[in-house]
């Protein structure tokens, strides 16, 4: 299975490599962005002439708060795929950062998945750079199995909680369940890596000496379980500073549902995906629409911006690190 998503990843990078040296090809997804762009900030500003912009009536330290733990979120997130390389090519921590940067900024237009070709994109870019396509087509793959080990607890603990409806308990017990099974997969990716069977192909001789093992994926997982920590965190206050009320359910609900959405292998802008799938779990939990709909869409826009903010740092750090190296010494 992750030979076959790696695969999958490859093509889409190459995809993309391909129009991009394209004139055609260059104009038409130009178009295409455009008019996606256009009919989404019609929508929006559609909807909050309507309603009214999402996080004016909420309580601006709570949405403080909220916003910079999603940033502390971002830091743990980078930390956590960065141990999921071997240390000859390992990006930097503001690499990976910003790769979940763009890859926040381009889900807002472009469907699910192509937010991990950006992070490809934008980490192969990044100055200094020792990873391959290939190597960071696999350290995502890995990294989404790490992904739902980690929310596995947090969905068990949401569907035993009080308040959740047997439809809504019955999809937290499938994310809980996909958890147990990537966690199985993990374990036993360095073993079967390390056969003779395995190694006697091209692909698995290049696949061995870079497949995660026990210790590194441990340290992946505790860094990426806190990053879920400090998002269900950063919803909870989010939605009490929206007046929907400080509910650990709700956030846990909602941080699954988003997560969930993201899993999936395409679909719509994939923040309009998370945002849709956290409004749904919030109506079906009892919320009125209109008020599940403005806090899905304050979710996402404060998750957009800790995005933007992650990429710029590591853009500005970088140039830092630039200007300082040709500065002249004495």
């Amino acid at each position: 299975m992750p030979i076959a998503l790696d695969g999958r990843y490859h093509l889409l990078v190459t995809s993309f490599v391909r129009l991009r040296r394209s004139r055609r090809g260059r104009w038409g997804l130009g178009l295409a962005y455009g008019l996606v762009a256009v009919t989404l900030a019609l929508l929006a500003a559609r909807h909050f002439a309507r309603a009214g912009w999402p996080l004016a009536g909420g309580r601006p330290g709570l949405l403080i708060g909220a916003g910079v733990l999603l940033l502390v979120a971002q830091a743990l997130k980078a930390l956590g795929w960065g141990r999921l390389f071997g240390l000859e090519e390992r990006p930097s921590p503001f690499a990976l950062a910003a790769g979940n940067g763009g890859a926040a900024l381009i889900g807002v237009v472009l469907p699910g998945r192509f937010d991990d070709a950006m992070r490809i994109a934008v980490v192969r870019r990044y100055p200094g750079c020792p990873a391959g396509v290939r190597v960071l087509c696999l350290s995502l793959v890995m990294l989404g199995l790490i992904d739902s080990v980690a929310l596995a607890p947090i969905a068990l603990v949401a569907a035993v909680l009080p308040g959740v409806g047997w439809s809504v308990r019955a999809g937290l017990v499938v994310v809980a369940v996909a958890g147990v099974l990537a966690a199985v997969l993990v374990l036993l990716l360095p073993r079967l890596a390390a056969t003779k069977r395995f190694l006697r192909f091209r692909l698995g001789r290049w696949l061995g000496p870079r497949t995660t093992s026990r210790a590194p994926a441990a340290q992946a997982w505790a860094l990426v379980s806190a990053c879920w920590l400090v998002r269900a965190l950063a919803l909870f206050l989010l939605l009490g500073g929206l007046g929907i009320g400080f509910s650990v359910p709700l956030a846990l609900l909602f941080l699954c549902a988003g997560a969930a959405a993201a899993a999936l292998p395409i679909g719509p802008a994939g923040a309009a995906t998370q945002i849709g799938a956290g409004a749904a779990a919030l109506i079906a939990s009892g919320i009125d629409a209109s008020q599940a709909l403005a806090a899905a869409v304050a979710v996402g826009v404060l998750g957009v911006l800790s995005g933007a903010a992650a990429f710029l740092a590591a853009v500005v750090w970088r140039v830092g690190l630039s200007l300082a190296a040709r500065a002249p010494s004495g």
